[in-house]
């Protein structure tokens, strides 16, 4: 980001770590295919398996374990399908449990028709009704098919984390398998497949600082598995066919190695992300900070300006050089009323600003955010002002 700008929407996209920026380069200049038996195809498959490594260290779990795929909306839509196997015999999932307050590719439902989609309620802080889960399982007729639930980890829009130990308590219990959207809780906090939480974890690499258009998803054994959702040559042990992305996937692995090193400067961004939310206290003393009655992610903010709509409130702070999001930058383009807010109750028209930073971010940003918003909420009183 150059000095006159602040980018604080790392939940967008985090900027891009120099040690990603060199796997890219490096493996850019590689030749050869990894699925190649000579020696050039040797090396890169060397990078992808490297990396494969790399992103399984990043959430405990297994390098074997891990599949690749352009990204997390590809990793959701191949693991939300009724058709998979058990081994060598095929394994039927007949519903799909989600919650209102998902990312819109864990909500659509992937692979799973409509009427096979269960929605499940937040609360006011956006954490899952966990006894409308329970309910939802003992309902379902597992004669028809197991049962899936699937969810996130850390929502992109308010950070608030979600009680995955009971989540996969309750779906144990009920013998149904457990999909986790890590992309916006990977890096931020810790995470550990092995610990019987989550059957699978869905990640992003440009969440992390790794380069967009790479993600994974990794399971916590490979005896269940999807029917893949891009069938073809093979590849990804036939998981994912299609030459892999070998100089994205070097850089999410980079990355992800970076992340995970990182883990222990989340101390220092929660205290910073804890300074904006005393800006926005002090400048605008009729904000809310949703989502601050439960666990969330140490980077990220979200919060309404009385009487100012989100997408007019982002057009002031981008001119005044300042990156934010009104909510999640998932949709095109564009800027509408949260579904993340009117699940928690917030009404249908309900709309925020997002804060979202990371381990680069300082008191520069910091300020550039403060004399910001002071202008932004003194013209907003001047306006109504006039209007009186």
């Amino acid at each position: 980001m150059t000095a006159d700008r602040a980018y604080l929407d790392h939940n967008a996209s985090a900027p891009l770590v120099e040690a990603a920026r060199g796997a890219v380069l490096v493996a850019l200049k590689a030749d050869g295919n990894p699925s190649s038996v000579h020696a050039e195809g040797r090396a890169v498959r060397r990078m992808v398996e490297a990396a494969r490594r790399q992103v399984a260290e990043l959430v405990g779990g297994k390098a074997d374990h891990v599949v690749f795929t352009s990204g997390a909306t590809e990793a959701a839509a191949t693991l939300l399908t009724p058709s998979w196997r058990m081994g060598r015999g095929p394994l039927r999932v007949s519903r799909l449990l989600v919650t209102a307050a998902d990312h819109p590719c864990i909500l659509c439902g992937g692979r799973f028709p409509a009427d096979a989609v269960t929605i499940l309620p937040v609360d006011r802080d956006g954490l899952i009704d966990l006894a409308a889960l329970e309910a939802a399982l003992a309902a379902h007729d597992r004669d028809a098919g197991l049962a899936m639930v699937a969810t996130h980890a850390a929502n992109n829009e308010t950070g608030v984390i979600q009680p995955m130990a009971e989540i996969g308590r309750i779906a144990r219990k009920a013998g149904a398998p457990v999909v986790i959207d890590a992309v916006q809780a990977a890096g931020r906090i810790r995470l550990d497949i092995s610990d019987g939480s989550a059957d699978f974890l869905i990640l992003s690499a440009h969440k992390i600082g790794g380069p967009k258009g790479a993600g994974a998803f990794i399971g916590a054994s490979d005896l269940v598995m999807p029917l893949p959702l891009v069938p073809g040559g093979g590849q990804e042990k036939g998981h994912r066919s299609g030459t892999e992305n070998v100089a994205a996937i070097a850089g999410f692995g980079a990355a992800a190695q970076e992340a995970l090193a990182g883990l222990a400067d989340m101390v220092a961004v929660e205290s910073l992300r804890d300074a904006f939310e005393a800006t926005v206290r002090s400048v605008a003393p009729g904000a809310t900070i949703f989502g601050a009655g439960a666990p969330r992610l140490p980077n990220t903010t979200f919060f309404d300006l009385p009487g100012l709509k989100a997408e007019t409130a982002q057009i002031a702070f981008d001119l005044a050089g300042v990156a934010l999001s009104a909510g999640s930058a998932c949709s095109s383009g564009r800027v509408g009323p949260s579904h993340v807010l009117k699940a928690m109750g917030h009404g249908a028209d309900a709309s925020a600003l997002r804060v979202s930073i990371g381990r680069a971010t300082g008191a520069r940003e910091l300020s550039m955010f403060r004399e910001a918003l002071l202008a932004l909420v003194a013209r907003q009183a001047r306006s109504v002002t006039r209007a009186a």
